[in-house]
């Protein structure tokens, strides 16, 4: 073997891998193949996938069109002009309660009844005394006539001179006699007769009537209690048996702040809605602004009259009440309902987007109004059709969408 062979043998091989070696870097390779096909194949799904949006459907609130418009709202509640706590006039004990809560009673209608076993004996003694003045009236009566005859039968005599002056004296003051005991008895039966009213008043005073017509909205007093119709007795006694509301003088009273007491005037129309119906509109009139402020809360009461008489109108419900620039005239179209959508359905540029059949649509619609966290469309735009909240800015017309559906 030559000396170049030799050195050929020696030589290290710094080109080759051992076959381990390149196995592993095939596998590593693959990985990563691997890994950027997944990640390029889940960002390619995500792009061509149809995105996921929150819908809520156009609702409509009525007010809109050609009806008059709204100067001023205001918030207050439902009161009553007539209203009364019953009592008893007089002190005693509760021995029936005919009434109770909602129910209807007529002006003089029986609603209790007090202890009356001294009212009753006190008029029985009146009545008593009554009858004897009125059986001595009788006696007194005939003994004057008997002592008229005497005195004409003695004045005779004594003309012709058969009796003593004496004797016609006597006859004279007995008949006089009588004449004021006739007159004191007949001022006794005047009293009497003025007791037995009393005792009579005193006895209808243990029956408690229903002073005007109305509905009881509160019943007070059992039987067995006390009634006084002052305070009495440390808070055992009590002062009232029920309280009555007269339906018919419900009315509404709202607080305006002082700043915009100049929209509203005497006879004004208004539309009112109650918290608890706030889909009824009930008409209604301005009956008085109150000429005086409230320096606490800079605001001025404001009487409104109810014109609808409802038995859902009741006593201290909340009231949003509307002052209405002038009164719809008799005839006029009806006025229209408005198109609201919730405020964050309206991108930053003003687009809006209407989903149907699982894609959306830009749609061209005129604004109105902000109200609260909602915008009002005049055009453009129906109720119960479905709009996207919060449409992000990616999204375009034509784009294919997953719906979830919001609170409307």
């Amino acid at each position: 073997m030559d000396t170049a062979e030799l050195l050929n043998q020696l030589r290290i091989d710094r080109e080759g891998t051992p076959p381990r070696r390149r196995r592993r870097a095939w596998v590593a390779l693959a990985v990563v193949l691997l890994v950027a096909l997944g990640v390029g194949g889940w960002l390619l799904r995500a792009r061509l996938a149809p995105p996921t949006v929150r819908t809520v459907a156009a609702r409509a609130v009525s007010g809109a069109g050609g009806g008059p418009g709204s100067v001023l709202d205001a918030s207050g509640y439902v009161t009553a002009r007539r209203q009364a706590t019953v009592s008893a006039k007089i002190t005693g004990k509760v021995t029936e309660v005919l009434l109770e809560e909602g129910m209807r009673v007529e002006e003089g209608a029986v609603l209790a009844r007090l202890d009356d076993t001294e009212a009753r004996a006190e008029l029985a003694l009146v009545r008593a005394q009554l009858a004897a003045a009125r059986s001595q009236d009788g006696e007194i009566r005939a003994l004057l006539n008997q002592a008229e005859q005497d005195y004409e039968r003695s004045q005779d005599l004594y003309q012709r001179q058969l009796v003593a002056a004496q004797a016609m004296d006597a006859a004279r003051a007995q008949r006089d006699m009588l004449r004021a005991r006739l007159a004191s008895n007949a001022q006794q039966i005047r009293v009497a007769t003025e007791a037995v009213t009393k005792a009579q008043v005193a006895l209808d005073n243990t029956v408690i009537r229903a002073p005007f017509s109305g509905v009881v909205v509160a019943k007070s007093a059992q039987p067995g209690e006390m009634i006084s119709p002052i305070s009495a007795g440390g808070g055992f006694t009590r002062t009232g048996i029920g309280t009555i509301v007269d339906m018919d003088s419900l009315e509404i009273q709202v607080d305006v702040n002082e700043s915009f007491i100049n929209r509203v005037r005497p006879e004004q129309p208004v539309e009112a809605m109650l918290n608890a119906y706030p889909d009824w509109k009930i008409p209604g009139s301005v009956i008085a602004i109150i000429p005086t402020a409230d320096r606490s809360k800079a605001t001025v009461k404001v009487r409104i009259a109810i014109r609808a008489k409802d038995p859902r109108i009741v006593p201290d419900m909340g009231v949003r009440v509307a002052f209405l620039e002038r009164e719809a005239p008799a005839g006029a179209k009806p006025a229209t309902a408005a198109v609201v959508i919730p405020g964050d359905a309206v991108r930053a540029d003003g687009a809006v987007f209407v989903v149907a059949d699982g894609k959306v649509k830009q749609r061209a619609v005129t604004f109105g109004k902000t109200v609260g966290t909602e915008r009002e469309v005049l055009t453009g735009l129906r109720v119960g059709e479905v709009v996207v909240v919060a449409p992000p800015p990616s999204l375009r017309d034509g784009d294919a969408v997953r719906v979830t559906t919001g609170a409307s």
